[in-house]
This record gives C-alpha cells, structure tokens and sequence, in this order.
C-alpha cells in the first residue's frame, strides 16, 4: 500500500479515504459496517465524516453517521485509522444547516460545542484531522484560527482544516497562523473532478506552494462520472434521481449543477475513454484525481459495500501520458461543466 502525509503533518494516509455521508440515511447501519469493514480489509486507513452528516441534511438525523461510526470503531485499534470530522460552517454560507438552532458559526463558542459534540458521538478522546465543513464570511479569521488552536493545543485534535474554501480563505488563514503562530490549515477538502477541474485554476499552486494538501471528494461527479445519468431513464433511488422529485429549493439546484447538458456530454467522453484503455469511468476518474501531486487522499463514497470495488481498482492504475492527453482534450472542449 502507498501512502501519502497530508500537508506537514505526520498524518500517513492511503491514497484513497473512505468518505461516509450516506451511513445513516441512504446506508442503514447494516450495510455501513459492510463498507466500513471493505474499506478496512482493503488497506485504507482514512475515514472522513461530518457533525451534519447524513446527507441530504436534516435536523431529525444529523450527527447518525458519527454515531455509526463511534460503534464501528469500538471493534477496531483506535490508532490503526486516522479519522476526520467537520464542524458545520457558517449560517451565513450557502444553506443554513439544520443543527444548534440554524445559528451556527466559526466563533470560539461554536468550535467548542461542536468539537464536544463530535467527540462524544464518536466516542473517541481525540480527532486525527478536524475540519471546518465552509468558511464563514462574518467572524474574523483571526478569532476562528485562535479558537481552532485551543482544540490542538488541549489535544482534542491532532491537525486541523479547511474545506469548500477559496485561495484568499485558505492563504489568508495560514498567513494568520503563521504571524500569531498558531496550527495552520493542513488540507483543503474541495470538490474536484474530471468534470469539475477548477481547483487547477489557482488553488492547486496555493497548495504546492505552500505545502497544503487537497482532499478531493466527489471524484465521480456525485455518481454522474459512473454513466447511470446518460439514459432516458433516471432511477429515482440514485441521488440525483431523488434530488430530481425533491420539492427543496437546494436539492433541486444541486441536480442542475450535476446533471446538465454540459456533464453528460463531458461524461460519454469520459466513458469512451475509460472503454478504449479497458477500465471502468469510476475508476479513471478516481484514479485521475489521485495522480496529482497536491492530492494526498481522495474520498470516494457509496451507498453499498458492491460499489466500492471500481474505485479500489484505481489503487493499481497509473494513468499515462496518453490517457492524460485526451483527459485534457475533453475539459478544453467542454469548460467547467459544473459551472
């Protein structure tokens, strides 16, 4: 097994973490234990998981999936796994999330309550890498970094950061840190996929630059990567299939950012691919956001264990130069299919 360190930490991590949104709502607990244990068996040591975890979010579910994990756990060495959590971002974000009453922030009070929060749902006295889920455009950096340094400092968490972030909230965090000489942002966990290509635009040189690793998720395009969105068609049981008959506002605008025109044509590009070099589209596209060097991890998801095994298949797949090259042929032909 390869393995990677995220940012400059000493956190050792497989190339690929298992990410767990769905254990709870899509994923029963019965079949969780079944990926969980897959991913375990296969190597992986990384697992990553949220406080508002299960998606879609709700207020009657939120924190199940660490409650999932806590009991999974509990069967297995605690320092044989590095574990990752995120703390729900800012109420002035892109939703209101449906935990502490929809008030929630990146102040000092709300780190410690949801870092408690987390800790007794998991059930274990420290976070390997604690992340903040969006970025909050109100309160100071400077407080959210002092109050992100306590959690370090008391030794709550090992590392702690940032995902769904920008250059300018990513670089100007660290620059905070480095100046008050507090923990720094190790990653960034962003999407980025063949059909969302855009962290190459600046963040990537950020993060060479400055030693800070990328998280990819949603490497397949919240499954749309897989083809199952290219047929007349849409199984009303997938994600987007739900999203499609949801009366949600968000939900609904999710699946117009996801499947659209723009990425389904991207994605039977991709498919031709994939059938040319003998390979699934999951596995090139999770094999493609591997290969670069600013990526320490990629997070693949599943609602069942079955799934798992076209993304594993990327652990053994270097992709070539010619692969590379019509990868690249594609995303100039097609810009940015998700906006």
């Amino acid at each position: 097994m390869e393995y990677r360190y995220i940012g400059k930490t000493g956190l050792r991590v497989t190339p690929i973490c298992m990410g767990t949104m769905s254990f709870g709502s899509w994923s029963d607990k019965a079949e969780s234990f079944k990926i969980l244990d897959t991913a375990y068996d296969r190597g992986i040591n990384f697992f990553d998981t949220a406080e508002l975890y299960p998606v879609p979010p709700r207020s009657d579910y939120a924190g199940e999936t660490e409650r999932i994990i806590s009991e999974w756990l509990a069967s297995k060495p605690r320092e044989s796994i590095i574990l990752a959590t995120k703390m729900a971002g800012a109420a002035n974000g892109w939703f209101v999330p449906p935990i502490r009453h929809g008030y929630t922030a990146i102040d000092r009070f709300h780190i410690q309550r949801a870092v408690e929060g987390s800790l007794k749902r998991l059930k274990t006295d420290y976070i390997d890498l604690y992340q903040v889920h969006w970025p909050d455009e109100v309160v100071p950096k400077e407080e959210s970094m002092r109050a992100l340094d306590e959690l370090v400092k008391s030794g709550k968490v090992r590392y702690i950061g940032t995902s769904n972030d920008t250059t300018y909230g990513l670089t100007k965090s660290n620059t905070i840190a480095q100046y008050e000489k507090l923990s720094r942002f190790e990653s960034i966990q962003n999407n980025f996929s063949l059909l969302n290509p855009r962290f190459l635009d600046e963040l990537s040189n950020a993060c060479r630059k400055e030693k800070v690793s990328l998280l990819p998720y949603s490497p397949i395009g919240g499954g749309v990567l897989s083809g199952k969105y290219n047929q007349a068609f849409i199984d009303p049981k997938t994600r987007f299939g739900e999203y499609l008959n949801a009366g949600e506002a968000r939900q609904r605008a999710m699946y117009n950012r996801f499947v659209n025109e723009k990425s389904l044509a991207a994605t039977a590009k991709y498919i031709e691919i994939a059938q040319k070099y003998g390979m699934s589209p999951v596995t090139l596209a999770v094999a493609w956001s591997m290969h670069f060097d600013f990526v320490a991890s990629t997070i693949i998801g599943a609602r069942y264990a079955s799934q798992l095994e076209e993304s594993f298949k990327a652990f053994e797949l270097k992709l070539s130069a010619e692969i590379l090259r019509e990868i690249e042929l594609v995303q100039k032909e097609i810009l940015y299919p998700l906006g």
